[in-house]
């Protein structure tokens, strides 16, 4: 199917610039509803929390046993994202295919969207010692994260024309710092102040886990509402009683389906290799990305001495930074091109590990220094890799295609911090661990270079934006 076909397709559909821009305007509200998880669950309040409640029902030697398995409490937390990200690689590509292969993606998106907010606002109950409570809640809502967030991603290519994608993108990026940061702040307030509202310190944590869960599920209602399913291109040739929804033997038929179509989407992706190429590379340096962000706070602490009220206010400032840098970044690429704007922020990234490596100890100043630089190349540098991407995917097969970016997004997402775990387990030093990251940077930026970007889009039949 070439770009022309699939341009006509969408004007015949309805797709006018009216109701591009309502369906655009209904998509960033997935980035607004999901970010909070990540930021307020994720980044700040779950990780202790959790180890705390793990710790209550720890034995003597300070060890839980799920399924009869000894953990250290102080380890369960880790385990359990790793658990939950192993999951989500599996289940991925085979929600991807079905989606692609009946065209109904919403209805996938509503499933994983509400079962991941369902999950999270569970976590109201998790107190005393039900640490099993807290894991099991806690892999099912960050396996429903990107499952979702591949849904959503894939809705893109839809939504939006080549020239529009880097602004579209950036603004959900922007979107989700936005309610991020506002949460977070709101969470804080609870939090610090938990004695003036009349609740205990464990009271107001549970609230501000429950309460990210509930903002995921209420703002996902917008997405919903305004998106709307197309036509799959793979069903070409298929007849009505095949799609029928009441038919019998249908699940079955289409998850057999779909995991046939997975096998025939690896073969397509080889027939891509420039598709590929920039997988690998957005694997690389967006695993330097993802460990600078999860390990910043260990760095903070126990290397520079920075206490919680630091952190967390440097978190808040990234929050919001990133808002403002993934707009601006989403302007840069009109003028200079996707892929430039991303390799410049990844020479960005590379000048931030290097000051890290020499911040200071004790110096919150110089600390959300290097917070500002963070969050203002955050936000762009992973929009405008979303926004690359979806030029090079071939029509009819976004959702399949964008399950695999997820799983480059997440599925070796354990490398990076691998390698800063194993350069402080050798030498002792957090500063040389933070810098053992610049690897990701440069190896991602010399292998994103030489993705030939143009024929890459063309290859995959898709119109080449003037700038890209």
């Amino acid at each position: 199917m070439t770009a022309e076909t699939v341009h006509a397709d969408k004007l015949a559909a309805g797709d006018g610039p009216g109701a591009r821009r309502r369906e655009q305007r209904g998509w960033y509200f997935y980035d607004f509803a999901n970010s909070v998880y990540s930021t307020s669950v994720i980044t700040v309040f779950l990780g202790p929390y959790l180890t705390s409640v793990a710790r209550e029902a720890a034995d003597a030697q300070g060890f839980v046993h799920p399924l009869g398995i000894p953990v250290r409490a102080g380890s369960l937390y880790a385990y359990t994202i790793s658990v939950s990200i192993v999951l989500a690689v599996l289940l991925m590509p085979f929600v991807g295919a079905i989606a692609d292969r009946t065209g109904r993606k919403k209805p996938l998106l509503a499933a994983s969207a509400y079962v991941g907010a369902a999950a999270t606002a569970g976590m109201f109950f998790l107190d005393g010692d039900r640490y099993l409570l807290g894991a099991g809640l806690l892999i099912v809502a960050n396996v429903a994260l990107p499952v979702s967030s591949a849904l959503y991603n894939a809705y893109l290519p839809e939504i939006a024309e080549p020239e529009e994608r880097d602004r579209v993108s950036s603004r959900g990026w922007a979107f989700g710092y936005t309610s991020g940061a506002f949460v977070l702040v709101l969470n804080l307030v609870l939090y610090s102040g938990h004695d003036s509202f009349g609740v205990s310190q464990s009271t107001a944590v549970r609230i501000c886990l429950a309460s990210a869960g509930l903002w995921w599920g209420v703002f996902t209602v917008v997405p919903l509402r305004r998106l709307r399913d197309r036509r799959a291109a793979a069903l070409a040739g298929h007849g009505e009683r095949d799609l029928a929804p009441g038919a019998s033997g249908a699940p079955r038929a289409g998850m057999a389906a779909g995991w046939r179509q997975l096998a025939g989407t690896l073969r397509d992706m080889r027939r891509h290799p420039l598709t590929l190429a920039f997988l690998l590379a957005y694997l690389i340096y967006n695993d330097g990305i993802q460990t600078v962000i999860s390990q910043a706070s260990v760095y903070g602490s126990d290397e520079l001495g920075l206490g919680q009220s630091t952190l967390i206010v440097a978190v808040l400032l990234v929050q919001i930074l990133a808002v403002a840098g993934a707009l601006a970044m989403g302007r840069l690429a009109r003028v200079y091109g996707s892929k430039r704007t991303v390799l410049a922020s990844l020479g960005v990234w590379t000048l931030i590990l290097v000051g890290g490596y020499f911040l200071p100890s004790k110096a919150p100043a110089w600390f959300f220094g290097l917070a500002a630089a963070i969050g203002l190349v955050l936000g762009g540098s992973q929009a405008l890799s979303r926004s690359l991407f979806s030029h090079m995917v071939p029509a009819g097969k976004e959702a399949e295609y964008f399950s695999a970016y997820e799983l480059s997004d997440r599925g070796l997402s354990w490398l990076g911090p691998l390698a800063f775990g194993l350069a402080y387990q050798l030498t002792g030093s957090y500063r040389v661990a933070i810098v053992s990251l610049l690897v990701f940077f440069v190896a991602g930026s010399v292998l994103l270079a030489r993705v030939r970007v143009r024929q890459a889009v063309t290859e995959a039949g898709n119109a080449v934006p003037e700038r890209i």
